[in-house]
């Protein structure tokens, strides 16, 4: 397996792995991209890893914001019956370090996957490379 190189669309393996993070923020792009070169791609070790990541580091947005809003509606339910905002508030600083620290992270491992490197996500990242 290469680690550079071309890989799906004739692209650059460090832009596919850049692409598969930076195009999430369209329509969820990077996820059809990292699903494509998941598929198509079975040599370049750098865009399958990269790709893998995103795909679990979305996926995992997409089962925490349905979680989110069930646990604000509960702790809205809760503040209203005690009168003050004291749950609701510590839930959306929870859920805002949580957002932040997954943004941070995403960003980071686009930079990193541009510039040739096999970024691991915590946690994350250890399962992407059992499936490269």
């Amino acid at each position: 397996m290469s680690e550079h190189g071309k890989s799906t669309f004739d692209m650059d393996a460090n832009l596919v792995a850049l692409l598969c993070y930076l195009a999430n923020f369209v329509c969820y792009l990077g996820l059809i991209l990292s699903i494509i070169t998941v598929i198509q791609d079975k040599d370049n070790k750098l865009a399958r890893f990269h790709a893998f990541q995103s795909i679990f580091l979305t996926v995992m947005l997409i089962v925490l914001v349905p979680v989110w809003m069930i646990v604000g509606f509960i702790g809205g339910m809760v503040d209203s019956a005690l009168g003050v905002p004291i749950l609701s508030l510590l839930l959306l600083l929870i859920v805002g370090v949580i957002g932040l620290g997954l943004f941070v992270f995403m960003i980071l491992a686009a930079i990193k996957g541009f510039g040739g490197e096999m970024y691991k996500i915590p946690v994350i990242g250890n399962l992407a490379e059992k499936y490269v």
